[in-house]
């Protein structure tokens, strides 16, 4: 089984934000999750494995600690000076 989710954070609050996290942490122990989102707690929280896309190229693809130190994530999302 496989639940694909595109952002299901959206809109919601930090305490709804939380809850959904906690639901989708459960869920995941008997289904595979496909998830989009832009809240990188949750998606570090949530993911055994991230690919991140730039402009609809992939720019790294690895585990939650791979993908902090990747330089070109850094680049991406922080700057070339963070």
């Amino acid at each position: 089984r496989v639940i694909l989710l595109d952002e299901p954070l959206a809109g919601m609050g930090t305490a709804e934000a939380e809850r959904m996290v906690e639901l989708l942490l459960r869920i995941k122990a008997n289904h595979a999750i496909l998830l989009v989102e832009h809240d990188m707690d949750a998606v570090f929280a949530l993911a055994d494995r991230l690919t991140v896309m730039v402009n609809g190229q992939v720019i790294a693809s690895g585990t939650p600690p791979e993908i902090r130190a990747d330089a070109n994530v850094q680049a991406a999302y922080l700057g070339e000076e963070h």
